[in-house]
Formats: C-alpha cells, sequence, structure tokens
C-alpha cells in the first residue's frame, strides 16, 4: 500500500442523502478521499472507467444499470499503465474493488454481486468506524462480510443446496452479471471483522463436529498442498471466524494465523477469504 496518496473511493447510490452522508465520514479520513458520486450504475461505471478509484460503495438497487451489473462492469476494468493518479501498486492492472452496501443483511442481489466480483457487502447502517475500517481493508486486498451476516449466509447456503465448484442448484435467472439465488460466502476482513459461527445446522454428511464425513467425489488438487494445521485454519476461516479468534481457538498466535492465512490463499489460488470459504464447502472440509 502507497502511504503518500489517499484511498480513492467513489460512492453510488440513488439517494443524495446517502451519497452525502457517506461522503461527510470519509472526507473525514487523513488517508481517504471520495473522487466522485454517482447516481446508478451506468454513471458508476463511467466515473471508475475515468477516475480510477481504489475503492467503490456500490448500492445494489439503483434505476437503470443496478449494482449488480455496475459491479461485473467495474471489476473487469483495468487500472490505466502509466495514470498520474494511480500508484506504483495499483498501476499493475488491478481493478477497482467493491464493497456492496445494502439495505437487508441477506439478500439475494448482493450474494449474486459478490459472485460477479465484489469484495464484500456492509449494511448502510453500519457504524462509521466499521465503514472506514473496511474500506481500508478491501483495499489492502482482503475481503469483508457484514458480521451479522454470517451465519444466515451459512444458512441460506446449505438450504439452498451448495454443489460441488460453486455451482447451486435451483434456478439461477441473468442479467449482465451473474445473479445466482445465493451465493455461498462468509468470514471477515482478513483482520478482525466476523463474528464467531455457533448453532449452524449440520448439511447432510456433516458430523457433529463440524467436519464432513461425507467426502465429495471430487476434490481439488490444491487441497493436497495444505499442512494439517492449514487445513484447520481454513475450517475455521469456513466456520466465520476472525483471524483472533482462530488464534484464541487454536491456542497460537496471531501472527502465526495471518501467516497461515496468506499460505492457504496462495496455495488454493484464492483471491481472499470469500473464495477460501467457497474451497472450503466445495472440497468437504466442513
Amino acid at each position: 500500500m502507497n502511504e503518500s496518496r489517499s484511498i480513492r473511493v467513489i460512492i453510488a447510490d440513488d439517494q443524495e442523502l446517502v451519497r452525502a452522508g457517506f461522503a461527510m465520514v470519509i472526507g473525514s479520513q487523513p488517508d481517504m478521499e471520495v473522487v466522485g458520486q454517482a447516481s446508478d450504475g451506468a454513471q458508476a461505471v463511467a466515473l471508475a472507467e475515468s477516475l480510477h478509484p481504489d475503492v467503490v460503495l456500490m448500492d445494489v438497487r439503483m434505476p437503470g444499470m443496478d449494482g449488480i451489473e455496475a459491479t461485473s462492469r467495474i471489476t473487469s476494468l483495468s487500472a490505466a499503465p502509466g495514470d498520474a493518479t494511480v500508484s506504483a501498486e495499483s498501476a499493475d492492472d488491478r481493478p477497482a474493488r467493491v464493497i456492496i452496501l445494502t439495505t437487508f443483511d441477506l439478500d439475494e442481489y448482493v450474494m449474486a454481486a459478490i459472485n460477479a466480483g465484489a469484495s464484500g457487502f456492509l449494511l448502510k447502517d453500519t457504524e462509521p468506524e466499521t465503514l472506514l475500517n473496511s474500506i481500508r481493508t478491501v483495499f489492502q486486498g482482503n475481503a469483508i462480510i457484514a458480521p451479522s451476516a454470517t451465519k444466515r449466509l451459512i444458512e441460506k447456503m446449505m438450504q439452498d443446496g451448495y454443489a460441488q465448484h460453486g455451482s447451486l442448484t435451483g434456478d439461477v435467472a441473468r442479467s449482465g452479471a451473474v445473479y445466482s439465488s445465493a451465493v455461498g460466502v462468509s468470514g471477515g476482513a482478513a483482520g478482525n471483522g466476523a463474528g464467531s459461527m455457533t448453532g449452524i445446522p449440520s448439511p447432510a454428511g456433516a458430523a457433529s463436529d463440524g467436519s464432513n464425513t461425507s467426502r465429495p467425489a471430487y476434490t481439488d488438487p490444491e487441497l493436497d498442498l495444505l499442512t494439517d494445521r492449514e487445513r484447520e485454519v481454513l475450517v475455521e476461516i469456513a466456520h466465520g471466524l476472525s483471524n483472533q479468534e482462530i488464534a484464541d481457538k487454536l491456542f497460537i498466535s496471531l501472527p502465526t494465523v495471518k501467516t497461515h492465512v496468506a499460505h492457504i490463499l496462495a496455495k488454493i489460488n484464492a483471491r481472499d477469504r470469500v473464495q477460501a470459504v467457497v474451497f472450503a464447502y466445495d472440497n468437504g472440509l466442513v
């Protein structure tokens, strides 16, 4: 992360008062700046193309192009090489990262947006400090999920029938980006965002300790690259535990957990903790 410049943020929401509120909070921080505001998805995409933001706060339901289609298009964009507004780190064609904003903590469209490439989602009534920390976390390349929704997301995934390799049973609708009835994602920011998972119903074939006694017919070869400890950490990530909670549960230090998480993501070729959770479910670890 380049400390010499601010995190460039675009806010996309069809309600002017909402945009103004977020802009006020973000503008109060010395390491952030709001470089643009959009009232619909098409405008958000246009601003992202011209302003090359680091993070986009995206409302889901907007007139015209909605937040899902806009997210898909924005995450497909690349930073312009040599652009004076793009840092050395960003100049490697890294697209802007999108945080979905929603009124509800479980929303089919939010899940579809994550499937389209968003780095996570937050509730609109989240505390200002949580919003700011989430922007920093996503800017650093990690994923965030509203802690209050973690348990419900896992339950939704199990109820709808999460199939092997990220496919879903049930109807799938499309509108530019991929719409899914639910996408199995969980986990907090790489820091300490998500709460513990308790009382989650076990899927078919799962033992009472959370392990899956009915192995899938196929497992990704990357699974064999993980050490026993890394598998333990991955299981806890899939249960929605934060790094600190994993450290406490496994009686290891926080820096050790962070090292394990970094190794896990590299070995399974996961972009972030969201994809790591999907990998864990695909391969019957939970």
